[in-house]
């Protein structure tokens, strides 16, 4: 294990930060996306001896999937004031989202296959990086996407063609 010392975590923050804030923006309003990073980096600064080398980047995203799901246990209210900010309309997994059609496919999938899918859609996880995530075997993780991907084509063909339910 290489040294864990300043110099690693700002080596470390300095090529993830911007990943790790891309996933948490993708999962909760933006206000809070910075809130949830800064807490991810912290919590990777307090269990750097945990954190395996050449794993960084999934157990950062598992650390913030964990948070956010904290998060949202707290049902924290949202005032009626509030408008979110608009999406960058740039970024392609924005405009993918924004897609209604999409948004209905992704929604009759189960929150397993869409964080499945999802993780390997937006962040590019496979194989071993998307085990780590997921807290699963290799093997398990690969299952799980090609069973993710099957169910969202099936979904896919019945929002295609709705007659033939």
């Amino acid at each position: 294990m290489s040294q864990r010392d300043d110099a690693w975590f700002e080596a470390m923050f300095r090529a993830h930060v911007q990943d790790v804030s891309r996933y948490a923006r993708r999962r909760v309003a933006v206000s809070d996306a910075d809130d949830l990073t800064a807490e991810t980096f912290a919590t990777a600064w307090r269990r750097r001896l945990d954190i395996a080398d050449g794993t960084e980047l999934p157990w950062l995203y598992r650390t913030c999937g964990f948070l956010i799901a904290n998060y949202r246990r707290k049902g924290v209210p949202t005032p009626i004031e509030f408008v979110p900010e608009l999406p960058d309309d740039t970024d392609p997994e924005s405009l993918a989202i924004a897609d209604d059609e999409l948004r209905r496919v992704l929604a009759e999938l189960s929150p397993r296959d869409r964080q499945v899918l999802l993780l390997n859609a937006w962040e590019g996880l496979q194989g071993e990086e998307l085990a780590t995530v997921l807290g699963i075997s290799r093997g398990g993780a690969d299952a799980a996407l090609s069973r993710a991907r099957a169910r969202l084509r099936d979904v896919w063909a019945q929002v295609q063609d709705p007659l033939d339910v």
